[in-house]
């Protein structure tokens, strides 16, 4: 999916906007045990209440595609058939309404996931009846071509509150406000089947995480039964890792400085581009990018040898889940130093009488602890 057709079902999520008429879950314990079941109709809310339920469930739709969101992509087999794909179509065909499946389903999140809090698993199921969009990207509200049905599961931990004082403006006095149960952000979830060029595409779902640092892989494997993509901040590790071990013989301060300006660039082309498609780096890409950057031959030998152990072979990478293109840094056990990218050629690394250096040019606008300084007059 791309992010303009994850934005387009996110709209949905309104109260007037979509088709949803239950919520259907469960309450599980820390202790991994079902503490009560439920099914709740949209239409006995309030329009408050609703407001804020449907406010929960679309963050499972939050965050940036790559990082927090990822295509789950199954094999022709697995369509085909496998016990996890039949599991989600008739979770899709019956609408939740199956209770065997949605049993199962739990029994799957259950025993997979790890946490320490008590949880929430929400199950909505929308059926969208997709307007037609014009070569002008105009909608058409009453023209038609497709419905798309869809289920959306999130995982919520359920956190105890702080007990306070609160203050009642009704009869202007204070009370004491005890501590309750609240239901916090969704942790993980996912959408079957994805919404691909604005069609239903079984071979797809969308996984969530809220963190771009844990992807709760032992439960998208439950689900899925496939691997997923390594979360983003292992990715920039990862990556920093790779860098630091092919480029043996030419780790200059120079070299890294061009590596991070060219993946900079290709992120702000394709930006400027206004492709839909994300940005995704394969093996041979990321090859030339360190080649243009002065990588030798024997650089290069090493790096097929080490991205195929630390990504995988066939495996691809986004740019900015490897750099981050307004950040450039330069660290040392004892300083750290941060500079606009732009300005990252105001660094150079020297060594003087045999001691090494990183020096800054300084020209205006120098300021020790917000007090601007002045630097001595040479003679």
């Amino acid at each position: 999916m791309i992010e303009k057709e994850v934005a387009e079902i996110r709209r949905r999520f309104k109260p007037d906007k979509n088709n949803i008429a239950k919520i259907r879950g469960c309450y599980v314990s820390e202790k991994k045990e079902i503490m009560s079941e439920f099914t709740q109709s949209v239409s006995m809310l309030s329009l408050e209440e609703s407001e804020m339920l449907f406010k929960l469930l679309k963050k499972t739709l939050s965050g940036a595609l790559g990082k927090n969101l990822n295509d789950i992509t199954f094999s022709t087999q697995q369509v085909s058939d496998s016990e996890e794909h039949k599991l989600l179509m008739k979770l899709r065909e019956t609408e939740l309404t199956d209770d065997e499946a949605v049993h199962n389903l739990y029994e799957k999140i259950i025993q997979s996931y790890i946490t320490d809090d008590n949880y929430l698993i929400l199950l909505a199921c929308d059926v969208y009846d997709i307007p037609t969009r014009t070569k002008n990207d105009e909608i058409l509200d009453d023209a038609s071509e497709e419905v798309f049905t869809y289920f959306l599961c999130s995982i919520c931990p359920v956190k105890l509150t702080r007990a306070g004082l609160g203050f009642f403006a009704l009869d202007n006095s204070f009370r004491n406000i005890g501590a309750d149960m609240a239901v916090n952000a969704p942790e993980i979830g996912f959408m079957f089947p994805a919404f691909d060029d604005r069609s239903t595409n079984i071979y797809n779902a969308l996984y969530y995480t809220r963190s771009a640092s844990e992807n709760h892989e032992e439960t998208a494997e439950a689900i899925f039964n496939t691997k997923i993509p390594m979360p983003a901040t292992e990715q920039k590790e990862t990556f920093r890792s790779l860098l630091a071990e092919t480029a043996e013989e030419e780790r200059s301060y120079e070299f890294v400085q061009a590596v991070h300006d060219n993946l900079s660039e290709m992120i702000e082309e394709h930006k400027n581009s206004k492709r839909p498609e994300p940005l995704i780096l394969g093996k041979k890409d990321v090859k030339r990018v360190l080649e243009s950057c002065g990588a030798t031959e024997n650089d290069m030998k090493l790096f097929d040898e080490k991205y195929d152990v630390s990504f995988g072979e066939q495996a691809e990478i986004r740019p900015q889940n490897i750099i981050d293109p307004k950040q450039f840094e330069v660290k040392t056990p004892d300083v750290t130093i941060k500079v606009n990218p732009e300005k990252s050629y105001m660094l150079e690394t020297k060594m003087i009488d045999g001691i090494k250096y990183i020096m800054i040019r300084a020209e205006e606008g120098v300021e020790v602890n917000g007090v601007s300084i002045l630097f001595p007059k040479t003679e």
